[in-house]
């Protein structure tokens, strides 16, 4: 099962979930791309979403107006969805229009490979230069030997005090669950998440496990009017 959060009110890009892209809705168009892989839900806080969802035959349920994230919007979904405790769950965000169905395929899989784990979490990371390490609002990660994370950050991490790292992690924002971890995600937090602001340091600090997947991806997030501008002509440039 793949949810899709789609929170309606934006302060940088209002209405930013139904953004028109080349003639179709944002979220329409994430969801479209999904829908190759598992199925999907949106998970929304309106009506509007709810209706325009039904034009293109997604399913699409409301959940409540105060959730302070995605997780928890999905955590409500797969609860009023009914689902198991062993129910796979990747959590892709509504603004990611260009993610490839090969990476959710590869979260996918990668979930059903350490199922038996304890807690059950899987993101993702691609590479990326040092110049782009620099932007806060890229998150950086760091991982151990066997491709679990050590450490999220907005700082460039590692510190490359001989000039002897070329590429960086850089994480991307898709998680998948099962329904149990999910739960128990939303229950626990930290205080290191409040100061960096990136709810995944909520797992590490509780001594759980984030298995990584390196992937390559020329998709990114849509944010702001100028991040819109350029979703549009990369849309028409790859037609």
């Amino acid at each position: 099962m793949i949810i899709i959060p789609a929170r309606l009110s934006s302060s940088r890009l209002p209405k930013k979930v139904l953004a028109n892209i080349n003639g179709i809705p944002m979220v329409i168009k994430t969801a479209m791309v999904a829908q190759k892989v598992d199925d999907v839900v949106i998970a929304t806080d309106s009506k509007e979403v709810i209706e325009i969802a039904k034009q293109y035959n997604i399913k699409a349920i409301m959940t409540d107006k105060n959730h302070k994230s995605g997780s928890d919007r999905i955590k409500e979904a797969s609860d009023i969805l009914g689902l198991s405790d062993d129910e796979i769950i990747i959590n892709l965000q509504g603004d990611e229009p260009f993610i490839e169905s090969e990476i959710l395929e590869k979260v996918k899989n990668t979930l059903e490979e350490i199922k038996t784990r304890e807690f059950v979490m899987v993101s993702c990371y691609k590479l990326i230069d040092e110049l782009s390490a620099e932007d806060p609002n890229l998150v950086k990660v760091i991982i151990d030997k066997n491709d679990d994370a050590i450490y999220f950050s907005r700082s460039k991490i590692p510190y490359n005090r001989d000039n002897s790292v070329h590429k960086y992690k850089g994480h991307i924002g898709i998680y998948g669950f099962n329904k149990k971890s999910l739960d128990k995600f939303c229950k626990i937090n930290a205080h290191i998440e409040d100061i960096e602001k990136l709810e995944q340091l909520r797992v590490i600090y509780h001594g759980y496990k984030i298995k990584m997947v390196e992937v390559q991806t020329k998709s990114f997030g849509i944010d702001t009017p100028q991040d819109l501008k350029k979703a549009i002509e990369y849309e028409k440039n790859s037609n």
